[in-house]
């Protein structure tokens, strides 16, 4: 049985939200399966065209995979389906366009100041969630969303320093371990979310970045954050969109197997470290022709490897060619954890059942 504890976000109630996993992680069945057990399914925007297999124009394939890849999803679910659109992201107004079009539940938005979104949205009835990763950026996004379109956030997530992909710090502090923890940055940001000045009513926020258990859970929720945002422990079950080769990294990976990187995004992340990365951070600069355009960061000329690729070919099992972004909790993906007695990966409802017990167990 599914018993956490729901929380709202505008109209919608859920008791969890799964992170965006691109290229592709979180692609379509599982965005699926969490909203069909009471959660927030997010599809992860990212380079879908390549993975639909659709030609022509990069940016008309990608919006059309997208849109596609929505309706699908509503077609499937009974529950909430939303959307993560980097801000970083070249055609970032294009795809927020076709969500709005679509009407997706609730847009997510990091890597990136994205102050314009309620314009872009417009009077849709879509809730919107930007991703920050400290009290700054909240106060600054929320000012300028009450400044300039009289309202403020539906929610905030606070992603720490402990999360998979890219990561909204400094990469030498990253390294140095001097950056604060998920506990200190939420409690600032739920203060000043708790707190509004001119402001209509309090933001709920949302944790991310190395909750993994249920009892991680029930200690957000005990700094004041109404919920939680899991991504990497969704990658080790059945409906993950990625190949069993992805889900099997993290099976086999050690705590020290996982690191922080230099992305061609302009920002830090984590990853689990294999020999395609080992060859990066060697020096080994990879011969780039850019047929994705997908970054307004990325300059092919100084980048050592296309992240779009990298990431395509690991979503597909290739990662000789690729590598898995992953939290700092990978590791704790053992064979015990997520296959089943036949040896296969668990369901999402299974999991999603195991997260409730131990949200309970831990009183």
């Amino acid at each position: 049985m599914i018993d956490l504890p729901k929380f709202k976000i505008g109209d919608l109630e859920i008791n969890l939200i799964q992170g965006a996993m691109g290229v592709g992680i979180s692609w379509e069945d599982l965005p699926i399966a969490v909203a069909n057990c009471g959660g927030a399914g997010i599809i992860a925007s990212v380079e879908l065209g390549p993975l639909k297999c659709y030609k022509g124009n990069q940016i008309k394939a990608n919006q059309d995979a997208f849109r596609e890849t929505i309706r699908n999803a509503r077609k499937k679910s009974n529950g909430v389906i939303g959307v993560n659109i980097m801000h970083a992201l070249t055609d970032y107004e294009g795809l927020v366009k076709v969500a709005t079009e679509e009407g997706v539940d609730l847009i997510i938005s990091g890597a990136g100041m994205a102050e314009n979104l309620p314009k872009l949205v417009g009077n849709a009835p879509i809730n919107l969630v930007p991703i920050v990763s400290d009290v700054r950026a909240a106060r600054i996004i929320t000012n300028r969303y009450w400044s300039k379109y009289g309202k403020i956030p539906d929610a905030i997530i606070v992603e720490g320093p402990d999360a998979g992909g890219h990561l909204g710090f400094k990469y030498e502090d990253l390294v140095k371990g001097t950056v604060p923890s998920l506990e200190e940055i939420a409690k600032e940001v739920i203060y000043f979310a708790n707190n509004p000045k001119n402001f209509e009513k309090p933001i709920p926020v949302i944790v991310a970045g190395g909750i993994y258990t249920g009892a991680d859970i029930r200690k957000a929720r005990g700094w004041g954050a109404v919920g939680a945002q899991l991504a990497t422990r969704f990658v080790t079950t059945k409906e993950c969109d990625a190949d069993d080769r992805f889900k099997w990294a993290y099976v086999n990976a050690t705590k020290e197997d996982i690191g922080i990187i230099k992305s061609p995004v302009g920002m830090p992340g984590r990853a689990i470290l294999n020999s395609f990365l080992e060859k990066v951070m060697e020096g080994e600069k990879s011969k780039i022709k850019c047929n994705y355009g997908c970054l307004k960061t990325c300059n092919p000329n100084e980048s050592r490897y296309c992240i779009a690729k990298a990431l395509i070919e690991a979503q597909k099992g290739n990662l000789e060619e690729g590598f898995a972004f992953a939290g700092t909790n990978a590791y704790r993906a053992i064979p015990e954890s997520c296959l089943d007695e036949k040896g296969e990966f668990i369901t999402v409802r299974t999991l999603m059942e195991r997260i409730s017990d131990e949200y309970h167990s831990s009183k």
